[in-house]
């Protein structure tokens, strides 16, 4: 079961970074640092050129009530179908990031997982995301969880 998870996370990540019409691609602004404050994609920074972008942070999760699982996250986000006439309009995204656990039950596992969401620009470089993410790791349940966060991003 493992193994087909993740064929089918590699076949949608695929599927959206072929999909990607280049013109619609050139309305995203070419580079962009972002500074990522609540869980999506993690805790931490962010850096875009035009329609990818690389991040790495802590990423912090309940998959139970009153109980938290912290993981180093790191990954690739594809960014398509940008809306608005905006500068920097929000769009669509799609992720693929590796995880490694911090604490509890999958402390010093390795964990894969796939978002695909929207952000949407609010004021200058301030945005909201919201996504869905599904988790996966050997001998554990697929994990899927709602995704929002606030970001701040400076463009060049």
């Amino acid at each position: 079961m493992y193994k087909i998870v993740i064929s089918r996370m590699l076949y949608l990540i695929v599927f959206f970074f072929c999909g990607g019409s280049t013109q619609s691609q050139n309305r995203l602004s070419k580079n962009e640092i972002g500074l990522n404050f609540f869980r999506n994609p993690s805790i931490g920074l962010e850096y875009r050129y035009r329609a990818f972008s690389v991040h790495s942070g802590i990423y912090v999760t309940n998959f139970e009530r009153n109980r938290t699982w912290r993981f180093f996250k790191s990954g690739l986000t594809f960014w398509f179908l940008p809306v608005g006439n905006s500068v920097h309009p929000s769009s669509f995204y799609v992720q693929l990031n590796f995880l490694r656990g911090l604490n509890l039950d999958y402390k010093n596992r390795h964990a894969f997982s796939s978002d695909i969401g929207y952000r949407l620009m609010l004021l200058k470089g301030l945005q909201a995301r919201l996504g869905i993410t599904g988790i996966i790791a050997k001998n554990k349940p697929v994990k899927i969880n709602p995704t929002p966060s606030i970001n701040y991003s400076f463009f060049f």
